[in-house]
């Protein structure tokens, strides 16, 4: 179809069939194939620079800044929380002048783990970029849609979410520089280095703030992850997924460790970096990150299974990964047309819990695809 055509097509449609109207077309290799569009090219070799690298980055096709994180109120009883902003290029409408056209797409998923409740309170917003309704800055982090924001400020960040059925406003604290990942933030993602992405965390973020839930609002404290990753070609074929963690360790260490994972359940390729209390970071290479599931728990709504208890074992150290509860499932049908399972967990070493983090696990259901 004619990219004018084909854009005057998708002006009316629902964000998430305009998501997998520009999924990535590959070749065998999985390398994108359209010569008309020229996005931005992941190479080793870059030197990433802050703040200039916090913002966003319009000539990749696929960006996300990812929080998440352990709240506790006066109560004292455990709360994880995530919030996340996708930046999409679309390739589509690039040289049409209408501000109707959905050249930038900004998605965004907030969730809160709730034991009490025994399931993720979430939500999630859709926008073009543009009618000061959807934005993002590119000198520094400051992307919005609609009320919805996660924005830097000097040495911190600040989120403020209003779903249907909670709400929060948070001051995440920087608390060191940011940790690089991969090859000093090149991180690869198959044995075919053009599979990539440019890959920095904030780990052990200091987290004060207001929650709100059932209309009750509580002060709330705790511990956060930031991610900010882009690429252009970052899923490779023959990958139906990935899992991935950010691990806050009561040491004031942090690890980070993902897998691209095939259809029968074997890692196509895997990473992690170490950050040791003295600041010091260490990269780990596909041979010495292997993930192996525990546990297995089945959603009661979409029938997926999905391992919720892992061993992880990296460079030589075994850690236990156990959730905050096991249904955290995420439905992001109506945004990205995704599901997955995205939650809170403890960490622990010879059976000692050593600190708390995140895990996401992407394409248990159907394969997951990201340019």
């Amino acid at each position: 179809m004619h990219r004018r055509t084909c854009l005057l097509a998708l002006a009316g449609l629902p964000l998430t069939r305009i998501v997998a109207a520009t999924a990535p077309a590959t070749d065998s290799a999985g390398a994108e194939t359209d010569p008309a569009i020229a996005f931005d090219a992941v190479l080793p070799g870059r030197v990433l620079r802050f703040p200039d690298d916090e913002g966003a980055h319009p000539g990749f096709r696929t960006e996300w800044w990812y929080v998440t994180g352990w709240l506790k109120g006066a109560d004292d009883d455990p709360l994880g929380f995530q919030i996340t902003f996708f930046r999409v290029r679309t390739g589509i409408g690039e040289d049409n002048p209408s501000a109707f056209a959905p050249r930038q797409l900004l998605l965004a998923h907030a969730a809160i783990a709730d034991p009490r409740l025994g399931r993720l309170r979430h939500d999630q917003r859709a926008a073009r970029v543009g009618f000061e309704r959807a934005g993002y800055a590119t000198d520094r982090t400051h992307v919005w849609l609609d009320d919805w924001s996660f924005e830097q400020s000097d040495q911190h960040y600040a989120t403020r979410v209003n779903a249907e059925d909670f709400a929060y406003d948070l001051r995440l604290a920087f608390t060191g520089a940011p940790m690089l990942n991969g090859d000093h933030g090149f991180s690869r993602k198959a044995p075919d280095p053009r599979h990539a992405s440019y890959y920095y965390s904030r780990p052990h973020l200091q987290v004060e703030g207001q929650l709100t839930l059932d209309g009750r609002r509580h002060a709330v404290s705790g511990r956060a992850w930031m991610d900010h990753e882009w690429s252009s070609a970052y899923s490779p074929e023959g990958a139906d997924g990935w899992d991935w963690v950010g691990l806050n360790l009561d040491d004031g260490g942090a690890l980070m460790a993902f897998r691209m994972r095939r259809p029968d359940g074997t890692a196509l390729w895997a990473g992690a970096t170490r950050r040791f209390p003295d600041g010091r970071t260490r990269s780990l290479a596909p041979e010495q990150v292997e993930w192996l599931p525990l546990r297995r728990w089945r959603s009661p709504r979409t029938g997926i299974e999905y391992p919720v208890e892992w061993s992880l074992r990296i460079g030589g150290r075994r850690y236990d990964l156990r959730p905050l509860m096991d249904d955290q499932e995420l439905d992001s049908r109506r945004s990205t047309n995704t599901l997955y399972w995205e939650g809170a967990i403890h960490i622990l070493e010879a059976g000692r819990e050593i600190g708390r983090g995140y895990l996401e696990m992407t394409g248990y259901g159907d394969r997951i695809q990201v340019g």
